[in-house]
C-alpha cells in the first residue's frame, strides 16, 4: 500500500518589476542612456521630458528598494473596470520624472575631450607605402600587418597567412616569400614590431641600437643564452662569456630598457576612453557631499496623450472585443512605463544609499585619501548597514566607480578582508599589501627577500599571516618571486 506524503516548501519568486530593477541596478552609468533609449523605442507610453514637479533625491531621501516590496499589480490581476485613470496621469504625480543631480556639477554635462590618434595598423600601412614593393609583395605586406596584434606581435603562423592569401585574395605564395616581406616590416617603427615571440622582439630592438661592444654582447646573450637570461642565471652567462660583473650589469640594464610590447607605443584605439564615475564624492568645509552622476539619464514621464487615449477608449463599449483589447494593450504599456520609471528611481536611491554607507564606513579615507586608513570591509557590512541583500550590494560594487578628491576608484577597491594583528585589531588586506610592497621596494636587490623572510618581517610588524598568504598577496601585486627579482 503506497503512502501519500505531502511536502510543503516555501519558494521566493521575483516579480517582473524586481527583475527589471536588478538588471538596471548592475548597469554602469555610461550604459544607462542606451538602455533608456531602448525602452523609449519599444514603449510609446514612455517619453522624455520634465513633469510639472521634478523630484530630487539626496542620500537621506525616500526609502530605497526592497526585494520584498511589490507595489504594482500585475496586468492580469484586475479587470478592466478596476483601473483608476489618475494612476496613469503624469501631471505632477510621483512617476512624473526624476532628477538625480543639481547645478553643482553642471559642468560635468559638457562633452569630455577626446584625443584622436592613428592606430598601429595605420602607421604600419603608411610605412609600407614607402617600400619599393611589387603588387604581390604589397598584398602580402597588408595581410601581415592586418595579422599583427595590438601589442605588436605576429602570432599567426606564416603557413596560415599563406592560406589566408590564397583563399581571400587568390594570391598563391610560400612561407619563404612571406617571411621576406615580414623581415622588411620588422624594420618599421616602433622597433620590435612584427616579432613572433619575446626573444625575437628584443633582438629586433637591439639590432637597431648603435653598434657597440655592449649592444653586440646583448645580442649574443639574447640569441644564444636567452633561457639563462630569462631565468636570471647570471653566473652561468658570466662563466660562458667570460665577462665581469660590471659588464654584465651594463648589458642587463640595456636589455631591460627595451620594450616587450612595442605595439603599445601607438594606441590601437582611435579614441582615448575616459572612465565615467557613477558617483562624485567631495569633502568641502568639513562636510561630505555625495552626488549621483546621472548625466546619461534623461528626464522621463508617462505620456499624457497615451493616458488620454486610455480615458477615451475606457468610455467606449466594454462589451466590444476590439475596444477591450485596445484598453488592455494601452494599460500594459502604461504599466510598463510606470514600472520602468519606478525601477530607475529605485536604482538611483539604492545606489545613493549604498554609496552613503561606504563613505560612512571609510570616512577617513574620503577625507584624507590615505589608503592605509581603509578599514576591513566586506559586502555583508554594507548590506547590514542599509538593510539590503548582499547580492544587491554586490551588483552595485562590481560595476560602479566613484570620483573622489584623490582620483577615481572602483567601488570594489573599498572592500577587503581583515587580517588579525597582535594588538587584537583588524587590518585590511590592502594595508598589508602596501607594507609588503614597501618591504620589497626597500630590499637589497642583489639579495631579495624570500617569502619566508617576508612572512617573518610582517610578523615583526604585528601582522600574523602565513607564508602562503604572503605569496598570494605578492602575486596579486604582480611581484615575481625572489629569484626573478634578483639584480646584479
Amino acid at each position: 500500500m503506497q503512502k501519500l506524503i505531502l511536502n510543503q516548501s516555501l519558494q521566493q519568486r521575483l516579480s517582473p518589476q524586481q527583475i527589471q530593477f536588478i538588471k538596471l541596478l548592475q548597469i554602469p552609468t555610461a550604459e544607462l542612456a542606451q538602455r533608456i533609449e531602448e525602452e523609449l523605442e519599444i514603449n510609446p507610453a514612455l517619453e522624455e521630458g520634465k513633469s510639472m514637479e521634478q523630484e530630487k533625491y539626496s542620500v537621506n531621501g525616500e526609502d530605497s528598494y526592497s526585494e520584498d516590496n511589490n507595489d504594482h499589480q500585475s496586468i492580469d490581476t484586475y479587470s478592466l473596470d478596476d483601473f483608476n485613470l489618475k494612476d496613469y496621469r503624469s501631471d505632477g504625480d510621483e512617476y512624473g520624472g526624476y532628477k538625480m543631480s543639481d547645478n553643482y556639477h553642471e559642468e560635468a554635462r559638457e562633452v569630455m575631450p577626446v584625443v584622436s590618434v592613428d592606430s598601429l595598423q595605420e602607421s604600419l600601412m603608411q610605412q609600407l607605402g614607402f617600400l619599393q614593393l611589387n603588387d604581390k609583395q604589397t598584398m602580402i605586406g597588408k595581410q601581415l600587418i592586418g595579422s599583427i596584434e595590438d601589442d605588436g606581435y605576429l602570432r599567426r603562423s606564416l603557413r596560415s597567412i599563406c592560406n589566408d592569401l590564397a583563399f581571400s585574395q587568390n594570391i598563391y605564395t610560400n612561407e619563404e616569400e612571406v617571411e621576406g616581406v615580414l623581415k622588411k616590416i620588422q624594420k618599421f617603427e616602433p622597433a620590435g614590431i612584427g616579432a613572433r615571440d619575446l626573444q625575437e622582439c628584443l633582438i629586433l630592438q637591439i639590432e637597431k641600437k648603435t653598434n657597440s661592444a655592449e649592444s653586440n654582447l646583448a645580442l649574443t646573450i639574447l640569441e644564444d643564452y636567452f633561457d639563462e637570461f630569462s631565468k636570471k642565471h647570471f653566473d652561468k652567462i658570466q662563466k660562458k662569456l667570460g665577462i665581469d660583473d660590471e659588464t654584465l650589469k651594463n648589458v642587463f640594464q640595456l636589455i631591460t630598457r627595451l620594450n616587450p610590447k612595442p605595439g603599445n607605443i601607438i594606441s590601437t584605439s582611435h579614441n582615448v576612453a575616459y572612465l565615467m564615475a557613477d558617483f562624485i564624492v567631495t569633502y568641502l568645509n568639513g562636510k561630505m557631499e555625495i552626488i549621483l552622476n546621472s548625466k546619461n539619464a534623461p528626464d522621463l514621464r508617462i505620456s499624457k496623450s497615451f493616458s488620454d487615449m486610455l480615458d477615451t477608449y475606457s468610455r467606449g463599449d466594454k462589451q466590444n472585443k476590439q475596444i477591450r483589447e485596445t484598453v488592455t494593450f494601452v494599460k500594459q504599456k502604461l504599466d510598463a512605463a510606470k514600472w520602468f520609471i519606478d525601477a530607475i528611481k529605485q536604482r538611483q536611491q539604492t545606489l545613493l544609499k549604498t554609496m552613503e554607507a561606504i563613505v560612512d564606513f571609510q570616512y577617513s579615507f574620503f577625507v584624507e585619501g590615505d589608503e592605509n586608513k581603509l578599514k576591513p570591509m566586506i559586502l555583508k557590512d554594507i548590506a547590514d548597514k542599509i538593510d539590503m541583500d548582499i547580492s544587491t550590494v554586490s551588483r552595485v560594487a562590481n560595476s560602479k566607480s566613484v570620483q573622489t578628491d584623490f582620483g577615481i576608484y572602483p567601488l570594489k577597491y573599498f572592500f577587503s578582508e581583515g587580517i588579525a594583528t597582535e594588538s587584537g585589531e583588524d587590518a585590511s588586506s590592502r594595508e598589508v599589501k602596501n607594507i609588503l610592497r614597501a618591504l620589497i621596494d626597500e630590499e637589497v636587490k642583489t639579495s631579495p627577500y624570500s617569502d619566508d623572510k617576508l612572512e617573518k618581517l610582517l610578523k615583526a610588524k604585528g601582522y600574523n599571516i602565513a607564508r602562503r598568504t604572503v605569496a598570494k598577496y605578492r602575486e596579486q601585486l604582480g611581484i615575481p618571486v625572489a629569484r626573478l627579482r634578483k639584480e646584479i
